[in-house]
Formats: structure tokens, C-alpha cells, sequence
């Protein structure tokens, strides 16, 4: 009775260690001591076993009819074994199956781990029931990892191969950083700000744009918090990466403008049919807008979804006079129809492209044949110009690199595509 007991005893702790349901561990056993019981009775077509769930009692059954108390110690050495060798499968089966249903419900969020040992670049990392992988891919580029350190990493993916369990990390993925604010911003938590979107260089730079729902909660200062505890405790969890809150809005050019944040915008013109947006700077405010290496303009056109070009007031006053050189070189135009195009703000091709035949049919003296020819004519000069500037823009940057001066012509505006 005590041996019964004692394996009844055996079961629940195998139940909470592992967390494999008990009538799953007791299904195994069962499973296991067939294999060995059919070694000695071999011509039981229908030999079960049956465990009692409270007393532990083993009964070998044929069908449905008991016929004997089973000892397990009386099959001998062979049958144990392979009753041993299939019940370990068993509950290694079962085990990896917990794993696996407990963190595929975690794909997408954050764990805590501790780091165990580096393998080829590969960071393992001890996250509980399993271990969770961090490759070479997924790791911040400035970040040094030791053994024995605490990490938080996001979870991408979950997958078996055997009765082994794949868990991927990663700590360069955009919803890392999503997730952190939801952990440390309450607002967000309860969906009173909304991360509208966000785009990020790990280890350099994250650009993430809030919007608020109560008129009453300021988006950007919910995340930034009292004295910026909030978003320092953000930062520091990424090893310093350089983060910035914009507002949120529907009308592009404020949010153009709230990204670009702090440089200075003068005026924005957009070329819709293109999703494309001119963006005038001051001259002093060019290397902020752009940024390091052109980081701010790129995560910019990145999270706003416009193709962002660049341009000091000085190199538009340049643009914009090239643009009313291609008005006057229309062919079949008068010099009055040419004056009433610039009056409607016909003022280059692109803007003939931009506002389309049908606004070209209001000015007087052009009919829908001649409003065909001068939009097929704009279309095909503004692609040649812009071939033109990308070969001035590449000159530019060769005479730079190899220390000659520069030409004494505004540079081409500096274009990102999103």
C-alpha cells in the first residue's frame, strides 16, 4: 500500500512540477506498463491496463474485464525498461506540448530571461519551462551580452521539431518597443492612447506617433511622464536608443510637421499622385531636418508613409524658377495663356501633373486636345527632370568625396523614399 501511495504521491508532483495534467501522466504509465504486460500475455488481443486514480491499485484488463493485479515488478528487467524507456517519451510528449501551448500564446509579447551562454553569436536564454533564442539577426548592434544577465526580449516565433520546442526571440523588432509602453504607460495599457505607428533603427533611433482619445489626457506627456520617468525607464531598457514622441494627426502636413520635430518647416507641398511631399526648410535648419547620415528624414518619411524630399528656401527659390522656365517652354502656348497657367498656379510640370487636366480645361484658350498635349508633354519633361537632378545630386557627392568644391548651383533637394 505504501509503494501505491507513494506513486500516487509521485503522479501529483509530476502534475504541478511540469504542469502536464494528471490524467495525462496517468494515460502514459498506463501505456507504458501494456508494452510490458504484453510480454507475458501475448495472446490477449484486448490487454489494457487500468490505474486507479486514488488508490493507485494497477489492474490488467481484457476489454473491459479485470483479470488480474498487475506488479510491475514482476515482468522482469526487459519489460521495465521498455515500459520506462515509453513512459519518459510519454511525458516528454506531454511535456513539450505544455511548452509549446504556453508560450504560443505569448508570440507577440515580452519575457524576462537570463541569459545562460552565447553559442556562435547565439545568445540562449533561460525563460522558464524552455529556453528562448536570440540570433545574431535579432540582437542590437551596440549591446553587449554576458552570461548570467537579466534580458527582456520580444517573442516572433514558436515552433516544434520533435519533442523540442523552438522558441525565437528578438530585441530589434518594432512591438518591442510597443510593448514597453504598454508596460510602463498605463494610458496606453487602457487604450486611452493609441500608438498610431511606429518605426525604429534598433540600437539608434525610434520615431512613434500617439494620439489621445479623451480630450482631457495629453498623448505625448502620458508617455513621456512626470520629469520623463516613463520614457528614461523605456530608454534605458534599450541601452539608450534615442526616442521620439510625436503627436499624431490625419492631416498630413501637421504631421509631416510634428515628425520632423524640433527642425523648423517653412511650407510643404504635396504631389499626391505620387505620395510624395516637398518639405522648405530655413537654410539653418537643413541638418535637422535630415539628421545623422539622413536618420531623421528617413524614419520620418517612414512613419508618416509620404516620400519626404528636403529643400533649403534658397534651392526651392531655384526649383521653382526651373518650374516657370518648363511653363514658357510649352509648345503651342501664347504668352497670355502661359501668364493665365502661372496665375492658377500652373508654376512648373509637376504641378500640371499634380492638378490634372481637368483644372487645366478652366484656363481660357485651352481646349481638351491642347490640355492632353500639355499634360502628356509636362509628364514626360518632369520625368527627364528628375533624372537630371539625381545625376546632379550623384556629381555632387562624387566632387565631395573626392575634395573638390562644390558647384556654386543649390544642391537637388534630398529625397527619401518611404
Amino acid at each position: 500500500m505504501k509503494v501505491q501511495e507513494e506513486f500516487i504521491r509521485h503522479i501529483d508532483s509530476l502534475h504541478r512540477e511540469k504542469g502536464i495534467d494528471r490524467e495525462q501522466l496517468f494515460e502514459s504509465i498506463e501505456t507504458a506498463l501494456v508494452s510490458a504486460a504484453r510480454k507475458r500475455y501475448p495472446n490477449i488481443e484486448e490487454l489494457r491496463v487500468r490505474i486507479d486514480r486514488n488508490t493507485g491499485v494497477i489492474r490488467l484488463m481484457d476489454g473491459d474485464i479485470p483479470f488480474e493485479e498487475m506488479d510491475p515488478a514482476a515482468f522482469g528487467r526487459i519489460a521495465a525498461q521498455t515500459a520506462r524507456q515509453v513512459m519518459i517519451q510519454r511525458i516528454r510528449e506531454a511535456e513539450s506540448d505544455v511548452v509549446y501551448e504556453e508560450f504560443i500564446a505569448r508570440v507577440g509579447t515580452i519575457v524576462n530571461g537570463m541569459i545562460q551562454r552565447i553559442e556562435r553569436g547565439t545568445v540562449i536564454c533561460n525563460i522558464g519551462k524552455s529556453d528562448g533564442i536570440l540570433p545574431r539577426q535579432e540582437q542590437i548592434p551596440s549591446e553587449n551580452y554576458r552570461p548570467n544577465e537579466r534580458i527582456r526580449a520580444y517573442v516572433t516565433q514558436v515552433r516544434k521539431k520533435g519533442n523540442k520546442v523552438i522558441i525565437l526571440l528578438s530585441r530589434t523588432h518594432p512591438d518591442l518597443v510597443r510593448e514597453l509602453f504598454e508596460l510602463e504607460v498605463p494610458e496606453i495599457y487602457e487604450h486611452i492612447v493609441e500608438i498610431k505607428c511606429l518605426v525604429r533603427e534598433p540600437g539608434y533611433r525610434t520615431k512613434i506617433a500617439v494620439v489621445s482619445s479623451d480630450s482631457r489626457v495629453d498623448a505625448v506627456g502620458a508617455c513621456v511622464g512626470i520629469r520623463g520617468s516613463r520614457i528614461r525607464n523605456i530608454v534605458e531598457e534599450l541601452g539608450g536608443e534615442k526616442i521620439d514622441i510625436v503627436r499624431w494627426s490625419e492631416a498630413p502636413e501637421l504631421f509631416i510637421r510634428n515628425a520632423l520635430s524640433p527642425s523648423e518647416i517653412d511650407h510643404i507641398e504635396f504631389d499626391q499622385n505620387n505620395q510624395r511631399a516637398r518639405v522648405i526648410v530655413p537654410d539653418d535648419q537643413l541638418s535637422l531636418a535630415i539628421g545623422r547620415k539622413g536618420q531623421n528624414v528617413r524614419l520620418s518619411s517612414r512613419l508618416t508613409g509620404w516620400n519626404l524630399d528636403i529643400m533649403t528656401v534658397n534651392q526651392h527659390s531655384v526649383w521653382r524658377e526651373k518650374g516657370r522656365l518648363e511653363i514658357a517652354s510649352l509648345p503651342g502656348v501664347g504668352e497670355a495663356t502661359i501668364n493665365n497657367l502661372l496665375l492658377a498656379g500652373f508654376e512648373s510640370f509637376h504641378d500640371i501633373m499634380e492638378l490634372g487636366i481637368d483644372r487645366l480645361l478652366e484656363i481660357k484658350g485651352i481646349g481638351e486636345k491642347k490640355a492632353q498635349e500639355i499634360y502628356n508633354f509636362a509628364m514626360d519633361g518632369y520625368k527627364l527632370r528628375l533624372e537630371a537632378d539625381a545625376r546632379e545630386l550623384s556629381e555632387a557627392k562624387e566632387r565631395k568625396a573626392a575634395g573638390q568644391p562644390a558647384a556654386e548651383a543649390p544642391a537637388p533637394p534630398v529625397g527619401v523614399d518611404g
